[in-house]
């Protein structure tokens, strides 16, 4: 089966544009916010967004850090794979901040409960805000819900759903792929 275009660039942008939109809307300045991105196709998303709220607002900065979420993976042991880590590229603490943390895709919510660990050994924030590029709703197995939503996509299982972004595939897109039976 052919993979099937959910979100092309025009659209896609139109997306970011209105998470920032959100973001500024609910909290006013973002001078107690902290991005945090998610190792490793979250921090496409959340370097998209720093980029653009800092447009958007003509503010000079904004906390913003990388964390990888490795080795706090209730799964890492059992795949096949070696676990290789990515970095993390938080240099402030989070204690008493309002912390967005942007990932991807949330499918079960097992890599939130993992970037949730991680946050945690870089002090106790006032909040912890979840945003998502594509929510796919179903087949959660912890109770995990996001504050921002790109896009819900109702998948069933066998589907896969990708974001591809300019910076590391060349396109802007949201794919919905079958995956090998």
């Amino acid at each position: 089966m052919q993979a099937l275009t959910i979100l092309e660039s025009t659209a896609f942008d139109l997306t970011v544009q209105r998470l920032c939109h959100q973001l500024i809307e609910d909290r006013g300045h973002l001078g107690g916010t902290a991005l945090v991105g998610l190792q490793p196709r979250g921090v496409f998303f959340a370097r998209r967004l720093r980029r653009e709220l800092l447009r958007i607002t003509g503010e000079k900065q904004v906390a913003y850090g990388e964390l990888d979420i490795t080795f706090h993976r209730d799964d890492f042991r059992q795949r096949a794979v070696t676990a290789i880590p990515a970095t993390t590229d938080l240099d402030f603490s989070v204690e008493d901040r309002r912390v967005v943390l942007i990932d991807d895709v949330l499918f079960t919510g097992r890599s939130i409960r993992a970037g949730l660990d991680a946050l945690l050994a870089f002090g106790r924030p006032r909040s912890v805000e979840l945003m998502v590029f594509v929510d796919r709703r179903f087949n959660r197995e912890l109770p995990i819900q996001p504050d921002y939503v790109g896009r819900y996509v109702d998948s069933l299982a066998g589907q896969r759903v990708s974001v591809e972004w300019q910076e590391s595939d060349g396109v802007d897109r949201v794919l919905l792929q079958r995956t090998a039976p």
